[in-house]
């Protein structure tokens, strides 16, 4: 396995590396985001923190002989920040300012993976139920904050969500993540905490602002889909580059030689975010759809029992 310091190329800087042939990435393959790995600061600590904090409140909890489900646990530290390291210190987060489309497969990861299984490990309810008092109370001032209402608001969260992406590929912020680090990483934070707003509410695991009905849950999922799909396929229609300085200087040095034409690359990239969106969003439609079943089915069996006490309540005669 590789690791190495991953360099963010800027158009300036990018001819010179071929004086340093360690700096010149090799030829992308599917094995590469295996096997080459990068430690970019804010990614590392924020996983570290985030599973660490987790993990104190898993055990918190079992030393006090309470129980926690293995699978809340799998969901936020083996997928939610399992996918959030991959996607931003694995092969992917190497290649991510060398292709588009390995850029578009990370963002789809942290718009969309990430916030949702992270929504599913209820880290808000297990910080509720583990945090000394103190700090429990400040926890719910934030929850029940005006500024947290307004961001989880449904409408809102939705209107973040869809035009984020627009936001970043049709303005010269995503050229300035192409030539800052620093930009390019809390890029993807931002990716993550915008896909939080809109899909943890949705969930409804954790006791957050913004939570609606499952109709209403069920109806904003399937808003998203469209929004993917033109997004995906006007990229892929684009015959002006996204990103063009950089990518066309990319290719004027010495991964010229393997680099696919950068205007092809960005189709591809279009393609993956339409496909990938909409596979997502049907997976995500799915999960909701059988939280609003066994909802209703739980819901009825209430009644049911309900109407048998009152019926047995009920003199004869």
């Amino acid at each position: 396995m590789l690791w190495r310091h991953k360099v963010h190329n800027v158009p300036t800087a990018l001819l010179a590396l071929s004086a340093d042939a360690s700096e010149v990435l090799p030829r992308f393959t599917l094995g590469r985001v295996l096997t080459d790995w990068s430690l970019d600061p804010i990614p590392f600590v924020v996983t570290i923190w985030a599973v660490g904090l987790y993990a104190l409140g898993v055990g918190v909890l079992r030393r006090r002989g309470d129980s926690w489900p293995v699978g809340r646990t799998l969901a936020f530290v083996g997928l939610g920040m399992g996918s959030f390291a991959f996607a931003t210190m694995s092969g992917l987060g190497i290649y991510d300012t060398t292709l588009l489309s390995v850029h578009m497969v990370q963002h789809m990861v942290l718009s969309m993976i990430v916030p949702l299984a992270l929504a599913l490990g209820a880290p808000v309810t297990l910080a509720l139920r583990t945090l000394p008092a103190t700090p429990r109370r400040w926890l719910l001032a934030v929850l029940h904050s005006r500024l947290a209402k307004v961001l989880a608001f449904p409408p809102l969260a939705f209107v973040l969500y869809v035009a984020s992406p627009w936001a970043l590929y049709f303005s010269p912020w995503y050229d300035a993540s192409l030539s800052s680090s620093f930009v390019h990483q809390m890029m993807h934070i931002h990716l993550v905490l915008v896909g939080t707003l809109f899909f943890w509410p949705l969930m409804g695991v954790d006791p957050v602002p913004g939570r609606v009905g499952y109709p209403f849950r069920v109806l904003l999922t399937l808003m998203t889909l469209p929004f993917h799909a033109f997004l995906g396929v006007t990229i892929m229609g684009q015959t002006t580059l996204i990103g063009g300085e950089h990518y066309l200087a990319l290719r004027e040095g010495p991964m010229g030689a393997w680099l696919p034409p950068a205007l092809d690359d960005q189709h591809l990239a279009g393609g993956i975010l339409w496909a990938s969106g909409d596979l997502i969003g049907v997976l995500f439609f799915a999960v909701l759809f059988t939280q609003w079943v066994r909802s209703s089915m739980k819901e009825a069996a209430r009644e049911d029992r309900r109407l048998d006490l009152a019926e047995r309540r009920t003199p004869t005669g």
